[in-house]
């Protein structure tokens, strides 16, 4: 028989952040997901777990946290009584703490922590007695690296429930790079927030114009959206590199694809951000890879589980501007070595960082809290 799983989510929109979306069709369940910023009138239940959601976050900016969670647990409750399920898998920390009393009906819970929700100050000063009290209900926790899950520890969770799965990449549709044929075309894909690093990566590239016999021929593509676009935007006109930047704003997943066979090597200097926000594991990285380009990015959150520095692209240090220049001047230099280390990358990826890879590991944990369920 197959097992019933409830997924319960804040949100199902994310736009160039990779989230639940396309994983959970890929579940071998029977899977119910609620997602609290929709409200289908014609699932009452569902209707009404989105207005908890709503109610819930508004309490918490009104500093009322003890209120916040009372609605959406109760209602929590109330979906775990109709649909019966195996085993619930809430999507963010920070959510799970809003329904994490449905654990006390005897349901296995599962909680998925993905990079802010286990870093930035913003939620860990607020939410620390929670997340010891959520840690002690929780039969599992995923999380995307090694140092999350040391971070998670550290606030009570066991050892024994932490499972690291990062999210993968398409394996069906990230292919067809051929860097050595493309010009120094460089690729940037993520959210223009703080611990993307997208102001990094334009002085980077900056930098770069001085290091390289081609540096006419060089140029950026960043694509996405975000609170700090108009200040990368206003950086790159005060550069004069205007004309050497590309803004395309957000693309579907097939757009991305074509643009990452236009490049020659992609880049991403990820940092830790001023109230502490991290990434867990970036997507863009692995897809990019499993594309075949080689990456040049920094030693932060997972991206050294994924990049292998001299074997499939460079790392640098957070705030190392010349270093991550001096990587693209390099890959800007020698097509065949951009291409020897986008190859290698896409072995990497291939063999560890797919969404099939995650998808099997979520399956696996989630059959196993099934089949010991009390």
């Amino acid at each position: 028989m197959t097992a019933r799983v409830l997924v319960l989510a804040p949100t199902r929109r994310a736009r160039t952040e990779t989230f639940v979306r396309a994983n959970l069709a890929r579940l071998p369940f029977a899977v119910e997901a609620c997602f609290g910023d929709e409200m289908p009138w014609s699932e009452p239940l569902k209707a009404l777990y989105g207005l908890a959601v709503l109610t819930s976050k508004v309490c918490t900016r009104l500093g009322w946290l003890r209120l916040a969670t009372l609605p959406t647990s109760i209602v929590a409750m109330l979906l775990v009584k109709r649909h019966r399920p195996d085993v619930v898998m809430v999507e963010f920390g920070f959510h799970a703490v809003r329904v994490m009393e449905l654990a006390r009906m005897g349901v296995p819970l599962a909680v998925h922590f993905r990079g802010a929700d286990a870093s930035a100050e913003r939620y860990l000063k607020r939410l620390e007695p929670r997340y010891r009290r959520l840690f002690q209900l929780t039969s599992a926790v995923i999380v995307k690296n090694q140092t999350m899950r040391s971070r998670l520890i550290s606030l009570g969770a066991q050892p024994a429930q932490l499972v690291i799965s990062p999210s993968g990449a398409d394996e069906r549709r990230f292919q067809g790079a051929t860097p050595a044929s493309m010009p120094p075309r460089f690729l940037a894909v993520g959210r223009f927030v703080a611990k993307k690093g997208p102001l990094d990566t334009l002085e980077a590239f900056a930098l770069l114009q001085g290091l390289t016999d081609h540096a006419d021929a060089c140029s950026l593509v960043m694509v996405g959206d975000g609170p700090l676009l108009s200040v990368v935007q206003d950086r790159a006109h005060q550069l004069g590199l205007e004309h050497l930047v590309e803004f395309p704003g957000v693309l579907s997943p097939d757009a991305v694809v074509q643009e990452m066979r236009r490049a020659r090597v992609f880049v991403q200097h990820s940092r830790t951000a001023e109230d502490g926000d991290e990434e867990g594991c970036p997507v863009s990285v692995m897809e990019a890879q499993l594309c075949g380009l080689p990456v040049v990015a920094t030693r932060h959150g997972g991206i050294p589980d994924v990049v292998v520095d001299q074997q499939t692209g460079r790392l640098v240090e957070e705030g190392d501007l010349w270093g991550m220049a001096e990587a693209m001047a390099l890959l800007a230099d020698r097509p065949e070595l951009a291409a020897a280390w986008g190859a290698a990358g896409q072995r990497r990826t291939q063999a560890r960082f797919t969404v099939k890879h995650h998808v099997d590991q979520i399956t696996m944990l989630l059959n196993d809290l099934v089949d010991h369920r009390p």
